[in-house]
């Protein structure tokens, strides 16, 4: 990591503007040989600050809730997709208002707002169906959209083709972090289950966790699934991954408190897995930082915790090759997706700070956060 993290606020996040344009490239890359649209997914990554890089190159935002829209129509102004599993009536009027394109969760959903889509006045919305085929290779239950008993998209058996008047697309989404591989599997369950209803759509949307940008993913494979889409079926192809954006393109700055000693060396950290990187906790997942190691592979082993009162708060057990002590700074990897998105204020512990790297302006913090920011989220 060659920037200068010695004037940054701690605990912080920052991203390296290089790094994001890198990920861009081959995303863009895929949209240029194929014709599809990538789309940002909110859920993932809304630092809305590099909305204007990130619009350079996709083609718009994809959005799970009415706050979501709003932000990448006001900050990006490109296309505003929206999924959720289900619409709040109140919220419904002001997102139509941002939308391009609305994917319902269910025929219910869909025979509930559409007289809403069809009779709004300022822009044509195109309307599509979530699908589930009943098919995934995911893990962990949590991130299985097609986990026994999933509320998310509608199974071959509750399918109404004699509902689909005015639906322009079909939408699928059962990946988490995977390549490309998986995709293919998955897209001939989809084509076999419902290809025939396909055939009568403009688009088909093939979702997120799709991992384009790791280094050691399939291109070629991901760009057969597109084209096999196109080829057979003659529609518009859209993918929405959040973490294939901001993959491996920040990091969080943090600092050691202190270090305690119960029949291991324990160092607590000025950052906390519940409140700044919730997914070490939900997934679980082990972050890397940066000159450390597995336990015992250099000479001091810690457990790095962070400094709330929740028990669990411990985000793993690390070596260095020197003894930690107050003072010494840390830097975790890969924390741009679903970490600021996912944070919190419990125990009043702070927020992380927001920076931002680039060549031309080098290390630039976009945004703190106070006292203030926790106050407003209570009564």
């Amino acid at each position: 990591m060659n920037i200068d993290i010695s004037t940054l606020p701690s605990p912080c996040y920052i991203v390296d503007e290089r790094l994001l344009k890198k990920n861009l490239e081959i995303l863009d890359s895929v949209q240029q040989r194929t014709g599809c649209s990538i789309l940002l997914a909110l859920k993932g990554f809304s630092m809305f600050s590099v909305f204007p890089l990130v619009g350079s190159y996709l083609k718009g935002i994809t959005a799970s809730s009415l706050f979501e829209a709003r932000l990448g129509y006001e900050q990006m102004g490109k296309e505003v997709h929206a999924y959720a599993p289900a619409y709040v009536e109140h919220e419904f009027d002001e997102l139509l208002t941002y939308c391009d394109h609305i994917v319902f969760n269910s025929f219910d959903q869909w025979n509930r707002f559409k007289y809403k889509v069809k009779n709004h006045a300022s822009k044509k919305i195109e309307c599509g169906i979530r699908i589930n085929p009943e098919y995934s290779e995911i893990a962990t239950p949590m991130y299985d959209p097609c986990y026994k008993n999933s509320r998310l998209g509608v199974t071959l058996s509750n399918f109404k083709p004699d509902e689909l008047d005015g639906i322009d697309g079909i939408h699928f989404h059962t990946m988490c972090e995977q390549n490309s591989d998986t995709l293919e599997r998955i897209i001939k369950v989809v084509d076999e289950k419902f290809g025939e209803f396909i055939k009568r759509m403009k688009w088909i949307n093939l979702g997120g966790g799709h991992h384009i940008t790791r280094p050691d993913y399939d291109l070629e494979t991901l760009i057969r699934c597109i084209m096999f889409f196109k080829g057979k079926y003659g529609v518009d192809v859209y993918l929405e991954p959040g973490e294939a954006i901001a993959l491996n393109t920040g990091f969080l700055v943090c600092t050691v408190l202190d270090i305690v000693d119960n029949d291991m060396k324990i160092a607590i950290l000025d950052t906390s897995a519940a409140c700044h990187m919730p997914d070490v906790l939900e997934m679980p997942y082990r972050p890397n930082i940066i000159d450390a190691g597995q336990p015992e592979e250099y000479a001091y082993t810690y457990r790095l915790g962070g400094h709330t009162c929740l028990a669990g708060d411990i985000i793993g057990d690390y070596s260095f090759k020197e003894p930690l002590k107050p003072g010494d700074r840390l830097v975790f990897c890969d924390m741009a997706h679903y970490t600021m998105v996912k944070n919190n204020m419990f125990n009043g512990v702070n927020l992380p700070s927001i920076a931002l790297y680039s060549e031309t302006e080098g290390v630039k913090v976009i945004r703190q956060f106070g006292y203030d920011e926790y106050k407003c989220r209570l009564s």
